[in-house]
């Protein structure tokens, strides 16, 4: 172990100058404190030996959720007539993976559940930060998209994330997720009408599951703002290549998964994404090998910004567009 240790402390210490001198100069677009941040968060890897696996999921646990009524600070909130009425939503909780790695999961449908058996359903998986509530506005957009409820729309916190039990894993992901479409099954949905739509970190189920399928198989997938791999994210914040273990023990990897998705597949990223940048997503989308693939970069657009930046009612089209075949 001190060997070790005293190999990586060389390896860094030789490579730290370069370190700094290229976060400075060819950062990823983000500002001076984040960048002190990520050279800080490398050293403490090299240093204790600490991994990058819990940096990616940052859940916050809660005895409540509010949706509407959350206060706190969000990067956008909607106007009062993207409102749902309170009888289409349905807060529910889920059985999650097999015995020996099960938990509560809780989740949220918003629609009229009596028609999902004839309804297309969006199933939304959130980023790696919070809980349900902080991405209830962007849900809400989706559920407004083609009309009020035109679409039901399902999404949930991971395990570890709000009220949901246990601890965030890559395969907790892909078994939560999974949970949602075996309950979306069990009321009648059909593959020909789910979309998987996936922000940030809920990319890597939305692919994973589209490209190895499960319960059910997704008839099309969206994709905003995802990251290549947990290895080139991981080399991205260090600036030093490594393999991927040397970070963690996560195989995460859009930029290969996608290369097994045949459905239609829209990608949207921000130009100025400050957190994943849109190099990440210029990989996934140049190896997607299907025949169909809708592409939009968003022109000074921030992680969390597309929406708002694009223009509520310019994101909502682009999505009905590309859900009916439109484009």
């Amino acid at each position: 172990m001190v060997m070790v240790l005293g190999a990586s402390t060389f390896l860094f210490l030789g490579n730290f100058s370069k370190l700094i001198k290229g976060l400075i100069e060819n950062g990823l677009n983000i500002d001076r404190m984040k960048k002190i941040g990520f050279v800080l968060l490398f050293l403490s890897i090299v240093l204790t030996g600490c991994r990058l696996d819990d940096f990616l999921f940052r859940p916050l646990a809660l005895t409540e959720y509010k949706f509407d009524a959350f206060e706190a600070e969000q990067h956008f909130v909607l106007e009062a007539s993207y409102t749902i009425p309170e009888n289409l939503i349905e807060l529910m909780t889920l059985e999650s993976g097999p015995e020996e790695d099960r938990e509560t999961i809780y989740a949220a449908y918003i629609g009229d559940p009596s028609r999902i058996s004839q309804d297309t359903v969006i199933l939304y998986c959130h980023g790696n930060a919070g809980h349900m509530d902080y991405y209830w506005q962007r849900v809400k957009l989706l559920a407004n998209t083609g009309g009020k409820n035109r679409f039901g729309v399902l999404f949930m916190d991971y395990r570890g994330y709000g009220k949901s039990t246990g601890k965030a894993s890559e395969a907790g992901l892909y078994y939560d997720v999974d949970a949602c479409m075996k309950w979306l099954k069990a009321q009648g949905l059909t593959d020909d009408r789910l979309i998987i739509y996936g922000f940030s970190m809920g990319g890597a189920p939305s692919t994973e599951l589209t490209a190895n399928p499960r319960t059910l198989t997704p008839s099309k997938l969206i994709l905003e703002a995802p990251f290549a791999s947990f290895e080139f994210m991981a080399q991205d914040i260090a600036r030093v290549s490594f393999a991927g273990s040397f970070y963690g023990d996560l195989e995460i990897d859009n930029s290969v998964e996608i290369q097994k998705v045949e459905q239609p597949f829209l990608w949207i990223h921000g130009t100025a994404d400050d957190f994943v940048g849109i190099h990440h997503g210029e990989l996934v989308q140049q190896n997607y090998q299907g025949t169909h693939k809708v592409i939009r970069r968003v022109d000074g657009a921030e992680h969390s910004t597309v929406p708002m930046v694009m223009g509520f009612e310019i994101y909502m089209q682009l999505m009905v567009d590309f859900i009916t075949g439109e484009i």
